[in-house]
């Protein structure tokens, strides 16, 4: 086959394309960090990319949840903190009404009021609240436990269901506390203090008032537990979310020394390729004549 002169432009301008456009490639690779900024560019990295990213997405949507998790919990072992706190100081009230050689009837109607203010905080920290959800009123989260209106606790089966949130495929947390009950047997007791005047025997409310302290216990070693499981969560998830970016990393980012090294050579590759082609193309009919 007889070679000629447009043949050996043409296919010198063809390679001096093909050697702009992976230099091009090069450059947009080093610009963003990615291997692949299309879709054409390597359809396989694209979709194992979206399966990564998914993964993340879903890591990091659990990591909120598990949030949601700490910030129910922590408040409800605030809440139950204050509650035993009260009940302790409901117990030295009661004792020292108990003394009766110490202490007049009338010294026992201040503290009647006393109790009867802190009867009050109870009530509000029964309605202790996680942005907008009631968190002791079980599955009835837009609903208080403490009805202000009827001045009763709720005590429907659907304030004593618990509520869960998911942090991890097919895990569940409980994040709720049933304590419906503990909150309205310290009410019954306060209000019996209240109603019964000076009839009210206080050496009984001693012993009540211990009782409902180990029920605070109770739950708040409940939710001391739950607390440690989802630390344990939260490192599991560190784990995952470092794993799938890590995958991520790999199949999308570019080495950038080898990129850098590639770019190297093919602008080395493109100044030889323009060389040889101005030595081709420079000859004209004149020069051949010559």
């Amino acid at each position: 086959m007889r070679v000629t002169q447009s043949m050996l432009s043409q296919n010198m301008l063809r390679n001096l394309s093909g050697s702009y456009m992976k230099m091009g490639k090069l450059q947009e690779q080093l610009n963003t960090g990615k291997k692949v900024n299309r879709p054409s560019d390597d359809p396989v990295v694209v979709m194992k990319g979206l399966g990564f990213g998914m993964q993340v997405a879903r890591v990091e949507q659990f990591q909120k949840n598990l949030g949601e998790v700490n910030n129910w919990l922590d408040s409800s072992d605030d809440a139950l903190d204050v509650v035993g706190q009260i009940l302790h100081r409901a117990r030295e009230l009661s004792t020292n009404a108990a003394n009766t050689g110490a202490m007049t009837e009338s010294d026992r109607d201040m503290i009647r009021v006393e109790l009867g203010q802190l009867q009050e905080q109870l009530q509000e920290l029964a309605n202790t609240k996680v942005g907008d959800k009631y968190i002791f009123s079980g599955k009835m989260t837009d609903q208080p436990l403490y009805n202000k209106t009827s001045k009763t606790y709720e005590t429907g089966q659907s304030f004593k269901e618990n509520v869960y949130i998911e942090v991890y495929d097919g895990v569940e947390l409980k994040v709720s506390t049933n304590a419906s009950k503990m909150f309205n047997d310290i009410n019954d007791l306060f209000t019996k203090i209240q109603n019964e005047g000076e009839s009210f025997d206080f050496g009984t409310a001693i012993e009540g008032i211990d009782g409902l302290m180990g029920d605070v216990l109770q739950n708040r070693a409940e939710v001391g537990a739950r607390s440690n499981r989802a630390e344990l969560m939260h490192n599991r998830l560190v784990m995952q979310e470092g794993a799938a970016k890590k995958q991520r990393s790999e199949n999308e980012d570019i080495d950038y020394e080898k990129t850098i090294t590639d770019l190297i050579t093919s602008e080395s590759i493109h100044r030889a390729t323009l060389s040889v082609g101005a030595r081709i193309i420079q000859p004209s009919l004149v020069d051949f004549l010559r």
